[in-house]
């Protein structure tokens, strides 16, 4: 089923602001994270982890599974598809991937969160979490990146799948 073109805007519109607003609440979360990881305040430690706790489970946590939602719909409702052209599958496990990382790591983000609104941390404590929660956040950004640069490339290459769709709308087209 191909959508309206009004539809297909406001989906696209919907996956291309889900998708920078992740990015960015990510930018935002390692802005936080590097934060609580260097700074010498304990009150500026603490806030950074409170923050972090709030920005992951009510900002990057919807948008993540925003901009799954809303790309699985544009690419089952728009003439691409999504087994079609490798770099739309690709993007798909891109996000699919981001996202089960992205639950697993709430966990330790929960932890340092509460962990900061108990008790004022110190540079040395939780050390190791820490630099993990750093490292997650850069590389989850990394992966976004990269989804992004697909989604503006769109490499060629269609799958086999696409190649069999393909042939066969184009034998029904022409008599």
């Amino acid at each position: 089923m191909t959508m309206t073109p009004r539809l297909r805007k406001f989906a696209l519109t919907a996956h291309i602001t889900s998708s920078v607003g992740w990015i960015g609440a990510d930018a935002g979360f390692l802005a936080l994270a590097i934060a609580g990881l260097t700074s010498q305040d304990a009150e500026m430690v603490r806030a950074a982890y409170l923050a972090m706790g709030l920005i992951a489970w009510f900002v990057i946590v919807p948008l993540s599974l925003a901009a799954l939602l809303t790309g699985l719909v544009q690419s089952l409702g728009t003439k691409w598809g999504l087994f079609r052209h490798y770099w739309i599958l690709v993007k798909f496990l891109i996000a699919i991937f981001a996202t089960i990382v992205l639950l697993i790591h709430t966990q330790p983000i929960s932890y340092m969160a509460n962990a900061a609104a108990e008790t004022t941390l110190s540079s040395a404590d939780f050390r190791e979490q820490r630099i993990q929660l750093v490292a997650a956040a850069g590389a989850g950004l990394l992966v976004l990146l990269v989804a992004v640069t697909l989604a503006v490339y769109k490499p060629r290459g269609m799958t086999p799948y696409g190649w069999r769709k393909q042939n066969e709308e184009g034998s029904v087209a022409q008599p």
